[in-house]
């Protein structure tokens, strides 16, 4: 598990009014009559907690139209405000949805250890509950990425494309340090999830998912970058993080890798760089 940097909650986007106004003038008199106001096309956008199993609650929020859809996963312990820097543009040319996993946000709380077939199971009842339709472009921040990795390998026939944030490879020999802090059981843990488990299962279980476009964004750490983990293995994996993350790439013929140069939190760094890559997929994908 490579550093994370906590995301600061960006601004949320204001919803558009149309107001509809009609006017017309008496009768016999020199006005001329206005067109009728046309009648409101309804709208595809989604906000608000969706009921799935047993009754627990997943908040989901869906802007704009058009195929496919986009499918935002946020990073450990991050909400769906992690992805609202993307939302707008991304919602110019597909629908575009994010959600809070449980026990994060507006989403109701479950119980622990939470491993990768709790998190991949809640997004595929999310999706059908909400009516949310294929096929999809994925897109996963660091330790989402294993989410959408999964759901993937799960269903690649409802996939379109894909887009990995700097989603390392599972830790290398972790120290108790870092196995303490991702224990389900810590305070500090709030999704109550077995990071280091989920990473070893979703690497795992990489297949080929289809001929489709994939992009993976790995972080080439600078030095200073590395000289800062108090960890021998973190830098180890610092160092690696590049190489090691062409494991992703078995998911399809048409994957590539990119190479960013910036922090483990990418979005945060260049904003604009990770929309513009999300694009590119969804422009291919459609």
């Amino acid at each position: 598990m490579l550093p994370r940097v906590g995301l600061a909650a960006l601004a949320t986007i204001a919803a558009f009014a149309l107001a509809l106004i009609g006017c017309g003038g008496d009768e016999g008199s020199d006005a001329t009559p206005t067109n009728p106001a046309p009648t409101p096309v309804a709208s595809n956008d989604l906000d608000r907690v969706v009921r799935i199993d047993g009754g627990r609650g997943l908040y989901v929020r869906c802007t704009g139209s058009g195929s496919p859809t986009v499918v935002l996963e946020g990073g450990d312990g991050d909400t769906s405000e992690s992805y609202s820097f993307a939302e707008p543009s991304l919602a110019k040319v597909a629908r575009t949805c994010v959600y809070d996993r449980a026990n994060l946000g507006r989403s109701d709380p479950a119980p622990g250890p939470r491993g990768l077939t709790d998190l991949v199971g809640d997004l595929e009842r999310l999706l059908k509950a909400a009516h949310i339709p294929g096929p999809y472009v994925l897109v996963g921040t660091s330790g989402g990425g294993n989410i959408t990795a999964g759901y993937a390998v799960a269903h690649p026939q409802e996939v379109a494309g894909m887009v990995f944030i700097d989603t390392g490879r599972p830790f290398q020999n972790p120290p108790r340090e870092i196995v303490e802090e991702t224990d389900p059981k810590n305070p500090s843990n709030v999704e109550r999830r077995d990071y280091l488990q989920v990473e070893k299962d979703a690497w795992a279980a990489r297949t080929r998912v289809g001929d489709i476009p994939v992009s993976v964004v790995s972080v080439h750490y600078m030095p200073a970058a590395i000289k800062e983990s108090p960890f021998p293995s973190e830098r180890r994996g610092m160092r690696r993080n590049v190489e090691d993350q062409k494991g992703w790439l078995v998911l399809s013929p048409r994957a590539k890798q990119i190479v960013a140069h910036t922090g483990h939190a990418v979005e945060e760094d260049d904003p604009e760089f990770v929309i513009d890559v999300i694009r590119d997929v969804v422009e291919v994908a459609q």
